[in-house]
């Protein structure tokens, strides 16, 4: 009985809610965070990312739980993630507006074999982050590309000249070609 009891240990009912408030808070903070970032960075995680993702994770985790280790108090903050997490999918998925805030835009990086650079720098693209993208898409140089772009996802997509442009709405939407 003690094991079973010592294993389903709970916060009290204020316990559990400081501890959803708490998660909620450093959930909200993390999505501002990570999208002030920009795209590249997220799409492109070296070694050093990921070593600052998981302290990350340790860091926050103390900050929504605090001393509570109980088994309750971890399975509140995990409910609340799981609810949000959801909640803001269907939130992305019904407002375009909120796509745009969280999600962004396809960007321009490359229009008739020429960088726009300012994109480029607004971005946060490095040249050796262009010429590998080319590579990667059996590119020899900027003369063989009719559009470079910058997806939501911080890939670069690469569209050899002379290829037909698919332009949809999704992947298009505010890029205005010069």
């Amino acid at each position: 009985m003690y094991l079973a009891a010592t294993v389903f240990d709970h916060p009290s009912w204020t316990g559990a809610a400081v501890i959803a408030a708490k998660t909620a808070a450093v959930y909200v903070f993390l999505i501002v965070g990570l999208r002030v970032l920009g795209k590249r960075e997220l799409g492109q995680m070296s070694l050093y990312d990921l070593v600052m993702v998981i302290i990350l994770g340790n860091a926050v985790q103390n900050a929504m739980i605090n001393n509570d280790n109980t088994l309750g108090g971890g399975i509140v903050a995990g409910v609340v993630l799981l609810g949000l997490n959801w909640a803001l999918n269907r939130l992305v998925r019904r407002s375009k507006r909120v796509e745009g805030m969280l999600i962004g835009h396809a960007v321009l990086i490359v229009n008739d074999g020429r960088p726009i650079r300012e994109h480029m720098v607004r971005e946060g693209i490095t040249t050796e982050q262009l010429d590998a993208a080319l590579r990667e898409h059996g590119m020899q140089s900027l003369d063989d590309v009719q559009l470079g772009v910058l997806e939501t996802d911080g890939t670069i997509s690469i569209v050899p000249r002379g290829s037909k442009v698919l332009r949809t709405r999704r992947h298009y939407r505010g890029i205005r070609l010069p």
